[in-house]
């Protein structure tokens, strides 16, 4: 007998080979009319049957979504768990891995929302859905067939199997951290950070991180996740290593390259144990997921160049090392702060523990090394061509003695490299390590220069020495005048009443006198 079609509008209905039209139509299901038929799902099919789920899935009373995993999600999960599908079918947790592919409602791809969080049947774990422009996403997954549908619900066929795991993703989403949250949802990052196989080590600012980075770029928050997509997306790169790092393996003046390549991370590790990357305090270490560990930090990593890798980049590695000795990464590393360094080359830390009778390693522990590093550094941005003569006080408060007269000299050293501008300062070499006790030692070992007239009215003449440097000082220590004689004179006309101070630097033999204008 033939089978006989009828059609009504679109509707098909077919019973025993016949096709009829008519109130006993069957109702469809998930399970029976579009997983169990599909050929891409035949080894989720036998796992519905093997966790007995399928009459779960037929019921006429129920309403489901289904990520339905493909048979390569399968094929690809028994390889990253070292087992074939048989192995799969094995596995105890089976019905739970499951049941956290199924919402108890039917929810169409056009209604699927970026960064929602969903419930499952098996409540061990949400499922986080992304949508992009053109993709789908369900944790780690992407919808490669959407809207399957049946009477009681539809099917989003994904390309990879979800699983109720705990992942980075979870540690910020449980701990509050609601800005970071939405930009890796505004990321579109949430299908990388819940990959169950992939390993990350996670810095993540908490919400307090964030306000102060939105003030520092004069925005708000709304407007920071309104920034291009792909800086954001940068932006969060720079933030994850790759690979697990606990808070105990992280080492004082380690440089590490996170998944962005646009910057290194310093880490800073000190005498107190605490952990610092960048300028970023951790203020909570050891957040472990399964697929990594989150260390949550006080302060928005920002990729931008700063005076620090100046100095990596230079090839600067005494100073680099006697930066992260001394502890003073963070505070060099603060992408919203201004600084001005003059920066000692390898050869002016040689010379240095040379002339203090030291090796390097002894320049490095020196107690005071933070305080001398210090000295090199001014709050605020000077160019060269901005520079006085006078004093200028640096971080540690004592001042440094400016000479701009012939080329630009800081106390003894001159700069040989000027203005190299990074995001947070600019930084000037210089051929020798600056002393905060250089300029009274200077003059305490100097040999007394025979001056005269004194008092002096316009023109102060040096007996025996000629074409030298010189310096003259008031008695508050402010340079007044420096530059290079003419032959033995120095013209002092300019110069308001009162006594001074003058050194003088002839063969890099040091002189110095006292007189009264």
């Amino acid at each position: 007998m033939k089978s006989i079609k009828l059609q009504i509008g679109k509707k098909l209905l077919t019973y025993g080979g016949i096709f009829i039209f008519g109130s006993t139509m069957a109702q469809t299901n998930v399970f029976d009319n579009v997983i169990a038929t599909s050929p891409n799902h035949t080894s989720l099919t036998a796992a519905i049957n093997t966790a007995g789920l399928a009459n779960v899935l037929r019921s006429a009373d129920s309403s489901y979504t289904i990520f339905a995993p493909d048979n390569n999600a399968f094929n690809e999960l028994a390889i990253n768990l070292g087992t074939n599908i048989t192995g799969l079918l094995a596995l105890p947790n089976l019905s739970g891995i499951l049941t956290y592919h199924v919402l108890g409602t039917r929810v169409a791809a056009a209604a699927i929302n970026n960064g929602a969080i969903v419930s499952p049947l098996n409540q061990a774990n949400t499922i986080k859905l992304t949508k992009t422009s053109t993709n789908v996403f369900a944790n780690q997954a992407e919808v490669n067939a959407a809207d399957l549908n049946a009477d009681n619900g539809v099917v989003h066929s994904l390309n990879s199997v979800l699983l109720p795991f705990e992942t980075v993703v979870d540690i910020a989403i449980d701990n509050g951290f609601t800005s970071l949250v939405a930009v890796v949802v505004k990321a579109e990052l949430l299908p990388a950070l819940t990959n169950p196989f992939d390993t990350f080590t996670v810095f993540a600012p908490d919400n307090n991180a964030f306000n102060e980075l939105a003030a520092g770029l004069g925005l708000t928050l709304a407007q920071v996740l309104a920034l291009n997509i792909e800086d954001i997306q940068e932006l969060l790169y720079y933030h994850l290593l790759p690979g697990n790092v606990l808070a105990a393996a992280i080492t004082n003046g380690a440089i590490v390259q996170p998944v962005s390549q646009e910057n290194t991370l310093k880490l800073t590790k000190t005498t107190s144990n605490k952990v610092f990357i960048n300028q970023a305090e951790v203020i909570i270490p050891n957040l472990a997921a399964n697929n990594g560990t989150v260390h949550a930090i006080n302060s928005v990593l920002v990729f931008d160049p700063t005076v620090v890798d100046v100095a990596i980049d230079a090839g600067f590695t005494t100073l680099t090392a006697a930066l992260f000795k001394a502890e003073l990464i963070p505070t060099l590393s603060r992408p919203f702060d201004s600084f001005t360094v003059f920066a000692p080359t390898n050869a002016a830390f040689d010379s240095f523990a040379i002339k203090n009778n030291l090796t390097l390693a002894q320049v490095l522990a020196l107690p005071g090394l933070a305080n001398l590093l210090k000295y090199h550094v001014v709050s605020g941005k000077i160019l060269a061509s901005e520079l006085r003569n006078g004093l200028v006080p640096t971080l540690n408060t004592k001042n440094v003695k400016v000479n701009v007269t012939s080329g630009v000299k800081i106390n003894f050293s001159t700069v040989t490299t000027a203005d190299i501008e990074e995001e947070n300062g600019v930084v000037h070499i210089i051929n020798a390590v600056l002393d905060e006790n250089a300029l009274s030692t200077k003059i305490s070992n100097a040999a007394l220069a025979n001056i005269y007239p004194n008092p002096v009215a316009n023109l102060l003449k040096v007996k025996g020495i000629e074409n030298f440097e010189f310096s003259i000082y008031n008695t508050l220590g402010q340079l007044i005048l420096s530059g290079n004689s003419i032959n033995d004179e120095i013209n002092v006309s300019k110069i308001a009443p009162g006594n001074y101070q003058l050194i003088i630097v002839k063969n890099n033999v040091n002189y110095q006198s006292q007189f009264t204008k």
